[in-house]
């Protein structure tokens, strides 16, 4: 397998700015992932309970490897502060091998 092909984007979002700046350096750190960017100011819209809400959410893109993803979905089981915490995992289809490269390597998996 090279290394782009080992390469995962995971998408989550939490509702408080410190608490998604803590669990991004908490992936970082435990070498879960490689990158994780913050992405501020998305609203949500979201059935709950029988109910429509809505959110202001910050967007988590998590760059990590498939066994990474893996990690990380037990990680989220204790360390995500949602009762049901979204994990959306994207497979690309292309990646730079020297990107590639990095992630697999940045990646304690």
């Amino acid at each position: 397998m090279t290394p782009s092909s080992d390469v995962a984007v995971l998408l989550t979002t939490i509702d408080e700015e410190s608490a998604a700046k803590a669990l991004a350096n908490d992936l970082v750190e435990r070498g879960l992932a490689a990158c994780v960017n913050l992405v501020p100011g998305i609203h949500s819209v979201y059935r709950w309970e029988g109910r429509v809400e809505t959110a202001a959410e910050f967007l988590l893109v998590i760059k990590t490897t498939v066994e990474g993803a893996r990690r990380i979905e037990s990680y989220f089981e204790d360390g995500h502060p949602y009762d049901v915490p979204e994990l959306i995992v994207l497979d690309p289809s292309s990646v730079g091998n020297s990107y590639g490269q990095w992630v697999v390597e940045s990646v304690g998996v």
